[in-house]
């Protein structure tokens, strides 16, 4: 029987049986693997059936167990694809057994979409499972946090300075000193300048006065990579001198986990997803927690569906507003900053002074570095 040529090869293996009037031909072994993988996680696609759509079983052997499935996964496809099949797995199609299955656990590459399904589903495992899960916590906020300590340590050790620094960094490079310092190395008939010695500036430290960072997080479902990475961005500026940090999560409750930013990772797994959203309870909490309104910074990290006051919500931050404390309303705190929020109370929130928008764990930080700086 004749093979499929490479190209249209791997458009069968992205569209399945739909594919089969490209050509006559057979996938290969290896592909007929593939595809029965692929088979097994989309064919449970209701859309597929809609559109009159299936992708119908591949060649090869139809792995019967998440187990099964994963082993086969890591064998057939580079890194990046296994992640994207496993968040489709778990996201997609809420196929809760890849993180509740102690083989399955032992052989997941953390990374952050596991950590969030593994916060949406710890309540489904048992004492041995979580035990498993609490490596893909563990591991993921350890590489979030050395990435967000990087920096906030750029952050708050302020602006460049005309000293000349030891420590070469790009954001530092000092293009005009460098340019006349090597003005002897150009050469007009190449017209080009060779650089013998670059220059780079130093950072002045910031003086820091004290200041309230509270940061008020819903964590109803939908703002679970939120949930993360606020806990991550309050452990990484607990530390820093000048600076009380608070953390409170909240759904129609109101928990303060200030006494345990300093462990992000048992943070996490005590979080509790779900519930109703009482934003305006919530805000009130933390308008309480306010020492000094024009040293304070109060972030709410939320999509602004209001289960609970909208008026009082409103009325709050504006007194918050109007005494000096500088609120955010961010509908999203992670690394893409696209939210989907309630874009109504959003707009009336920003109406009365709050800073509406979505940021990433380092933009907050630059925000606050320049705002107390």
């Amino acid at each position: 029987m004749t093979e499929i040529d490479p190209v249209l090869e791997r458009w069968r293996l992205v569209l399945g049986a739909a594919a089969a009037g490209l050509n006559s031909g057979a996938v290969g072994a290896v592909a007929g693997r593939q595809d029965a993988a692929l088979d097994w996680l989309y064919e449970r696609d209701g859309e597929l059936d809609q559109r009159d759509v299936r992708r119908s079983a591949g060649s090869g052997p139809s792995p019967v167990t998440a187990v099964d499935w994963l082993d086969s996964i890591h064998r057939l496809f580079p890194k990046s694809t296994i992640e994207r099949l496993e968040r489709d797995a778990v996201q997609r199609y809420g196929l809760h057994e890849v993180i509740t299955d102690p083989g399955v656990l032992e052989r997941l590459e953390p990374n952050a979409y596991l950590l969030g399904a593994v916060l949406r589903t710890k309540h489904l495992m048992n004492p041995e499972v979580l035990r498993l899960a609490r490596r893909i916590v563990e591991q993921v906020v350890r590489e979030l946090m050395e990435k967000l300590a990087a920096e906030i340590r750029t952050s708050f050790h302020g602006s460049r300075s005309r000293r000349p620094s030891r420590m070469p960094r790009a954001a530092d490079f000092d293009f005009p000193k460098t340019v006349r310092t090597n003005l002897a190395h150009y050469r007009p008939a190449e017209r080009k300048l060779y650089v013998e010695t670059a220059h780079f500036r130093s950072r002045t430290r910031r003086h820091l006065d004290r200041w309230q960072v509270i940061l008020l997080v819903d964590q109803s479902g939908s703002m679970v990579e939120s949930v993360i990475h606020s806990a991550v961005t309050a452990a990484c500026l607990w530390g820093l001198p000048g600076i009380d940090t608070h953390l409170i999560a909240f759904d129609s409750n109101i928990v303060d986990l200030t006494a345990e930013v300093d462990d992000p990772v048992e943070l996490l797994l005590r979080v509790q997803l779900g519930g109703g959203t009482d934003i305006a309870r919530a805000l009130a909490y933390a308008a309480q927690l306010v020492q000094q309104p024009r040293r304070t910074i109060i972030a709410v990290i939320s999509d602004f569906y209001e289960g609970g006051d909208p008026a009082w919500l409103i009325r709050t931050a504006a007194e918050l507003v109007a005494d000096g404390t500088i609120v955010l309303g961010l509908a999203a705190l992670d690394e893409q900053a696209d939210p989907a929020f309630d874009r109504a109370t959003a707009q009336r929130l920003a109406d009365v002074g709050v800073h509406v928008g979505a940021m990433t764990p380092g933009e907050l930080a630059t925000f606050i570095a320049e705002t107390i700086g």
